[in-house]
């Protein structure tokens, strides 16, 4: 089985330690994105995954590209060339001052990309699954199309497409990522959604916005999953993360999922974050694994929030883990004890 991601790989630049974007004279490089974190994930679980995108032809592109393939992802439909690298700089947060990102990606490769570059007919040869997020859609109109166009030929040969709503308010706005959804969800098989994508992507409320008390909201949850699902009879499982944080460093984490008509729900860990980010990511690499490798529905949610909540505790974007380290913290609810 082969999985298919789409999106922009982005040249990540953040401060040492907890310094500000203000005050710092040095950065740490690194790259990521989310569909580029999900093909790694994956890669790393041993699954066969594949990341599409474009980028610049330079330095920047093939350091990238290396870094997709020292992990094992097959990045061979990369296109190349464009302008420049998107590029986004992360400060880390502390206690009551939260994680910012600035985002320095306009005009980038993949941002003027055109649909018409991507033969899908050829880049989804013997692909299972198709993965894209909220993120690639707000980047531009041409990239909306290509996501359309890509999902069409999907729901033609039978290949799922998966869809992390994943909303971004510094990209565009609720009324047009509503109007994106609209379109795309009838091709959408498989939706991941999460704390406000509920509401500002799909127009249905989940979540009251308090993110000290997510946990709590498990029933408004399920009723717009419900709700979801009625919707779009072509969606067979919708699945989110829940949480209660109480600061950048401490939180609660667990997830639900509704497949073909039946609820699960996974356990809930207390997590001392070292990094909060592209948990949701990790979280949906995890629950393609289970789709994958044919797990059990309870199984496979159990897996995914374990392998979201690892991601909490790795530096950068990319869940440097693997299936047995996930396994452990899903049987045992922690890993630390020393690996000997």
């Amino acid at each position: 089985m082969k999985l298919l991601t789409f999106g922009e790989m982005m040249l990540r630049l953040k401060p040492p330690v907890n310094s500000r974007i203000l005050q710092t004279n040095s950065f740490e490089a690194a790259y990521g994105g989310a569909e580029a974190n999900v093909a790694v994930s994956l890669a790393l679980q041993g699954d066969q995954a594949a990341y599409l995108s474009k980028l610049p032809a330079n330095l920047l592109g093939d350091t990238a590209v290396g870094t997709l393939r020292k992990y094992g992802v097959d990045a061979g439909a990369v296109l190349r060339g464009g302008p420049r690298i998107g590029i986004y700089f992360f400060e880390k947060g502390a206690s009551v001052r939260g994680t910012n990102v600035v985002y320095d990606r306009a005009g980038s490769s993949f941002a003027t990309a055109t649909a018409d570059e991507f033969d899908w007919a050829k880049l989804l040869q013997g692909v299972d699954y198709f993965y894209f997020s909220g993120v690639t859609p707000a980047i531009s109109a041409e990239l909306q199309q290509a996501v359309l166009n890509a999902c069409a030929y999907c729901k033609e040969n039978n290949i799922t497409v998966v869809c992390d709503m994943n909303y971004r308010g510094k990209m565009w706005t609720p009324e047009a990522a509503q109007a994106f959804a609209a379109k795309v969800m009838p091709f959408v098989n498989i939706c991941l959604a999460h704390d406000e994508d509920f509401e500002s992507t799909l127009g249905i409320k989940a979540f009251d916005g308090d993110m000290s008390n997510g946990i709590a909201q498990k029933d408004s949850f399920e009723a717009a999953m419900k709700q979801v699902t009625e919707r779009y009879p072509n969606c067979h499982t919708v699945a989110s993360v829940l949480r209660n944080i109480h600061s950048v460093e401490d939180s609660q984490w667990s997830a639900l999922m509704l497949r073909d008509g039946k609820f699960y729900e996974s356990p809930v860990y207390q997590m001392h974050v070292f990094e909060g980010v592209a948990a949701g990511d990790a979280f949906g690499a995890g629950l393609m694994h289970g789709f994958l490798n044919d797990y059990q529905p309870q199984e496979q949610l159990n897996y995914a929030i374990a392998a979201s909540v690892l991601k909490l505790t790795i530096s950068g974007d990319l869940n440097l883990v693997n299936e047995a380290e996930i396994c452990n913290v899903m049987t045992s609810g922690s890993g630390s004890a020393m690996s000997r």
